[in-house]
């Protein structure tokens, strides 16, 4: 098999078993309070110095289009789960910032939205297999940079 068959093939099965455990873990999500995509914006929010971003760079860590990140925030925002402010350094830009609500939140989704993942990656893979696919995929997304 060829170079390129091999790596069409490897990406096949990758797309495919993130497309499965995406619809599992969609399925599997704690509904109600936050969407899934809500979530990941304050996911994100949550990983950052001072739990803000400014819009911009949230863009750059979400998986949706920036159209749909603003409606995404504006929505949290009307729910008093993130805030709006000006950028200090930016007149034009927005700086979005998780409030306390927001992140209490997100800890109270987060641990079962965790224990969903344990159970479907965790519970395929051996600790060993975790390690080498955490490290593969890392070696992946950063080999476009």
């Amino acid at each position: 098999m060829s170079k390129s068959t091999i790596a069409v093939s490897a990406w096949e099965a990758l797309f495919r078993a993130q497309v499965s455990v995406m619809r599992y873990l969609q399925s599997d999500f704690p509904t109600g309070e936050l969407s899934l995509n809500e979530y990941d914006v304050l996911f994100n929010l949550s990983r950052q110095p001072h739990r803000q971003l400014r819009l911009k760079d949230l863009n750059e860590h979400l998986l949706i289009t920036q159209p749909s990140v603003s409606r995404l925030v504006d929505r949290l925002a009307s729910r008093g789960y993130v805030t709006k402010l000006h950028d200090p350094d930016d007149a034009r830009g927005i700086v979005v910032r998780l409030s306390d609500e927001g992140f209490t939140l997100f800890r109270s989704v987060a641990r079962s939205h965790i224990e969903s993942i344990a159970e479907r990656v965790g519970g395929s893979l051996s600790d060993e297999e975790l390690t080498t696919l955490a490290a593969l995929c890392d070696k992946l997304r950063l080999a476009g940079t």
